[in-house]
């Protein structure tokens, strides 16, 4: 039996997280027993991945020793190659470990970003060629991609004023990177509009899941996914 593997994107603060933690529960209620997994983190290997690409080698001080004290240099950042293979690493751990086996026992998968996270971040923000880190992801994977990407837009300056947390790695970078970011997001979109669903983040975040919920339904019925819940079963 095959499962159902869908996608969250986006730029930072569009609300993904809100938007999955809704469909986790409707599926619960629906009696789908979802997985909602994250890129990158999504494994124990990943969790340090993610430490490493979200907040530098400064996340590690003992691994940058110099003159017998810890010290981080400006210079020990990650380079956009060394980012981007750290991603891949991250993916194809998390797909070996927990996605594949996941849609292999039929059940729906929901992730927090994926490959094309990648390819807007490192391809477009970090001006990587596009071929060459969806040639990455693709080995990493075996090919694996979401039958449905939901791509939550808006205008990076919005969505950032949004954000209440201490900045990451990637959150501190430019206008200029968010707009690219954003930009190699819709391009995707426009590339595959089969498999991606482009919802405006600046709406209500109830309107937006209307939207989810109605596509969402239409997809698992389509899919030959389906549950019982207790109030199906009345």
């Amino acid at each position: 039996m095959t499962g159902l593997f869908i996608s969250f994107e986006g730029v930072d603060g569009v609300g993904k997280t809100t938007q999955v933690n809704r469909l986790h529960n409707y599926a619960l209620e629906r009696g789908l027993q979802p997985l909602v997994t994250r890129e990158p983190g999504g494994t124990p290997v990943g969790l340090a991945i993610r430490e490493l690409v979200l907040h530098g080698i400064a996340a590690f001080p003992s691994f940058a020793v110099t003159g017998g004290s810890d010290v981080v240099e400006e210079g020990d950042d990650l380079g956009p190659r060394t980012e981007a293979l750290l991603y891949a690493a991250d993916r194809a751990q998390h797909v070996s470990q927990v996605i594949r086996p996941a849609l292999q026992r039929g059940q729906l998968v929901v992730s927090d970003r994926y490959v094309d996270s990648s390819l807007a971040y490192q391809a477009g923000g970090r001006e990587l060629t596009v071929d060459d880190v969806r040639g990455l992801s693709t080995w990493a994977t075996h090919g694996l991609m979401p039958r449905r990407t939901y791509l939550l837009d808006m205008d990076p300056e919005l969505s950032h004023a949004r954000l209440r947390h201490q900045l990451d790695r990637l959150e501190v970078e430019g206008d200029d990177f968010q707009r690219r970011t954003r930009d190699e997001f819709l391009k995707l979109a426009e590339a595959e509009p089969e498999r991606f669903v482009v919802l405006d983040a600046s709406q209500s975040p109830d309107d937006i899941w209307q939207r989810i919920r109605r596509d969402f339904d239409a997809l698992t019925a389509e899919s030959g996914i389906s549950g019982s819940s207790e109030q199906d079963s009345r």
